[in-house]
């Protein structure tokens, strides 16, 4: 009897009916009470009206007794109804014990909440939404309930709740975005696809501006994005494209910045999906924010780089990745090399001090925040302009240098990875070279490690780096150059030839005629000459394989003079007689076959200026390693008297196997287009005799082979100097006047080309004692 009394203004019957365990009784209970606060709500009882919700919620919805709770859920719900409009004063009483059976492990009671809560919201509608977090996230749990029962009434809910937020315009999307964050990482399928469900909703909400907050949810739709399920999947594209058309409308209203971070984590995500996604996101703001993105351009480079690369399992990914770059790179102006960085601005839109930066978390993730954290970023002026407020856009070269150097040194990138790299680094030095400079001396061995690369595409980037740097005026420092150079590089006493090509002279333009390049050579290109030619040598393989393709390309990229002058200068001083040798073999085959060098050769044929002639000298003394070579480059100067001295010298040299070879290839040589002159100078038998006398000496050397032949066959055209007799045979040659002129101490040049030889000799002795003390040892 306490029990009754205490349970007024219900009665016994009424509450002996709310605990039985059968529905149609409980069921008719509730019309009681319905009927009950009817009466109340008619008598503007609020507090009977109060206190029946209460004995409903405490002694039934929120009893230990299953059929009480079940009795009391169906209870709340008759109440509501009754109260109908005025349902809306009550709701906190009515909800929470409701949603607190949510968690209930009874199936069944699970399921008569969820109804009980649908009969409330339903009376309430616009009421509720001052409590929607609750609701969503009682929602949320239900929407990965076991039971297909629970989860179908949730789905009433769900949709009743969702038409409530669709005609309402007090929605308040602010307090939702925490919890919206929060649950939006679930993974779980069932509330994955229930988050997705309400994103979409609210997309299509006029007067909810979803877009606002996207970089709160941003990072969690990308994750659902790799979920199991297909559906899901399907879902979460469609509302990620919802949002990309929301952006591309209206681009002004859009934090690019707050965003930039997360699209360069997903870009590099395992997932095909999500990366392509990603990487059309990130097209799409490049290309819509413009110059805003500039300070993640070393994140964004870490993600596109290796794309490029991809075969065509995933062509898709790979040319949304190569439009990324290409317009990324565009991004990089020349005022961009301002010696001050804080001097570069741009008229943008200001944005609140909030947006400046990606949180932290967000900024950790696989290192790719490289924007400063005292920059500001906003939109590009691409947009409407709706303020006048200057904000600093700075181009972290830092950063950007940092990924190429990286993407260099891993050897296991593909092919169009390494080229992107090169033309990355061709690019910068092109629009910033003054901040470029700065990391020449970080980049230059790995670029000259590059020269041993497969691709001949590589080769060909990095070459044109390579040339940038080493003719830029932008590296030229003062004094002499780089120290390693200082080292091998010839005094101008012991040379008898100009300072090198690449050094400026303080004479000024007078002798640009002849190397029109000489003023843009920098401190850098003399540097390149000593390095490459200190690769050639501990890599044989390169310079046997590429070294002529690699010397023909600088020579299109620079100036040819200044190559073959900076070169002889410095293999004049090469220790390694051997691979001198071999490296001026390999410049003169350069030097006499390629179309590349058709000018220098017209150069040096005539000897007419005083450049030209300085310029045979300095390749003189360094061919001197070369005995055949040397004679090669008399015969293309046209001194062939000093090459017939040569070859009377020839006599006292060792003739080895490798030395009658080299004379088979000039013979063949001597009957290639390139010695067309010479071979008609042969007609000419009078002013030519040591033209004669030098192929005839060549044709003494050789073993009876068939160069010797073929010269022999050459020699036999020679015509009767007497049948070829004209009347100005009288005349002096133009040959002799030449010489005359030239004013070359041929007499010196002698005596180094025997000196230089003598060393050869030395050193051929040395190796060959050595070989023989190896023999020993072993044999022993």
């Amino acid at each position: 009897m306490n029990a009754e009394r205490d349970l007024a203004p219900l009665a016994p019957s009424v509450v002996r009916a709310l605990n039985d365990k059968l529905y149609e009784k409980r069921k008719v209970a509730a019309l009681e009470i319905e009927k009950l606060v009817r009466e109340f709500v008619a008598q503007n009882n609020t507090s009977q009206i109060k206190h029946v919700i209460q004995i409903l919620s405490q002694e039934f919805a929120l009893s230990q007794h299953p059929h009480s709770r079940k009795g009391g859920l169906i209870g709340l719900a008759a109440c509501s109804i009754a109260l109908g409009k005025d349902s809306g004063l009550y709701l906190k009483e009515l909800i929470e014990p409701v949603l607190t059976c949510f968690n209930d492990a009874d199936s069944r009671l699970r399921y008569y909440a969820c109804e009980a809560l649908y009969n409330i919201v339903k009376v309430a509608r616009g009421s509720v939404l001052p409590h929607f977090n609750v609701l969503f996230d009682g929602l949320s749990k239900l929407a990965a309930d076991p039971d297909p029962n629970v989860k179908s009434g949730s789905e009433l809910l769900d949709r009743l709740l969702k038409d409530i937020v669709t005609e309402s315009n007090q929605f308040d999307l602010v307090g939702f975005i925490p919890l919206l964050r929060e649950r939006i990482y679930s993974n779980n399928q069932y509330a994955r696809q229930f988050i997705i469900s309400w994103i979409l909703v609210l997309e299509s909400v006029p007067d909810i501006n979803l877009l606002d907050y996207l970089p709160e949810i941003l990072d969690g739709l990308f994750q659902i994005l790799g979920d199991n399920s297909k559906e899901i999947r399907k879902m979460c594209e469609v509302a990620l494209g919802e949002f990309l058309k929301e952006i591309k409308k209206n681009p002004s209203s859009v934090k690019f910045a707050e965003m930039a971070n997360i699209l360069v984590i997903h870009c590099q995500a395992a997932d095909d999906l999500i990366q392509l996604t990603a990487m059309c996101w990130m097209r799409e703001f490049i290309q819509l924010a413009g110059r805003v993105m500039l300070p993640y351009s070393s994140g964004i480079l870490t993600a596109v780089l290796p794309c490029l690369s991809y075969d065509d399992r995933k062509k898709n990914i790979k040319e949304v990745a190569n439009v990324c770059n290409q317009s990324l790179m565009k991004l990089v102006i020349p005022e961009d090399d301002e010696m001050d960085e804080a001097k570069q601005l741009m008229t943008l839109p200001a944005e609140p001090a909030s947006e400046e930066s990606l949180s932290k978390p967000e900024a950790a993730s696989s290192g790719s925040l490289d924007a400063s954290g005292d920059s500001n970023f906003s939109n590009n002026s691409v947009f409407t302009v709706t303020s006048s407020e200057r904000i600093q856009v700075t181009l972290n070269l830092d950063g950007i240098v940092q990924v190429l150097d990286c993407h260099l040194h891993d050897t296991s990138i593909g092919m169009m990875t390494r080229i992107a790299v090169l033309k990355w680094l061709y690019h910068l030095y092109i629009k910033t070279p003054r901040k470029m400079f700065r990391h020449t001396d970080s980049l230059f061995p790995i670029l000259l490690r590059t020269l041993s690369d497969e691709s001949d595409e590589v080769i060909l980037k990095d070459l044109e780096v390579l040339a940038e740097i080493a003719s830029s005026p932008a590296g030229q420092t003062e004094g002499h150059g780089p120290s390693d150079g200082a080292d091998v590089r010839p005094s101008p006493v012991e040379l008898h030839v100009p300072a090198r090509a690449g050094q400026p002279s303080s004479s000024g333009t007078k002798g640009l005629e002849c190397s029109p390049s000489t003023p843009t050579m920098n401190s850098y290109f003399y540097k390149f000459m000593i390095n490459l030619l200190k690769r050639f040598s501990s890599e044989r393989k390169l310079l046997e394989n590429r070294g002529a393709f690699i010397i023909r390309q600088l020579c299109l990229l620079l100036n040819a003079e200044n190559i073959f002058h900076s070169m002889a200068d410095i293999l004049l001083r090469e220790e390694d007689l051997k691979f001198a040798s071999t490296m001026v073999h390999t410049l003169n085959t350069i030097l006499l076959t390629s179309s590349e060098l058709f000018q220098l050769r017209n150069q040096l044929k005539d000897l007419k200026t005083p450049e030209s002639r300085n310029l045979f000298c300095c390749l003189y003394r360094s061919w001197c390693h070369n005995p055949v070579t040397t004679v090669s480059l008399c015969f293309l100067t046209q001194n062939y008297k000093h090459a017939y001295d040569l070859i009377q010298k020839f006599g006292d040299l060792e003739v080895t196997v490798d030395f009658l070879t080299e004379v088979d290839k000039l013979v063949q040589l001597i009957e290639c287009p390139i010695f067309t002159y010479l071979r008609l100078q042969l007609l000419d038998v009078k002013n030519n005799p040591y033209l004669i006398k030098a192929l005839y000496g060549l044709l003494m050397l050789l073993p009876q082979s068939s160069a010797f032949q073929l010269l022999s066959h050459r020699l036999q055209c020679v015509p009767n100097p007497e049948l070829m007799q004209t009347a100005d045979s009288t005349k002096p040659g133009a040959g002799y006047k030449r010489t005359a002129a030239s004013n070359i101490d041929y007499t010196e040049l002698l005596q180094h080309f025997e000196k230089v030889q003598n060393k050869h000799l030395e050193a051929r002795h040395q190796r060959a004692g050595r070989a023989e003390q190896l023999d020993r040892r072993v044999v022993l």
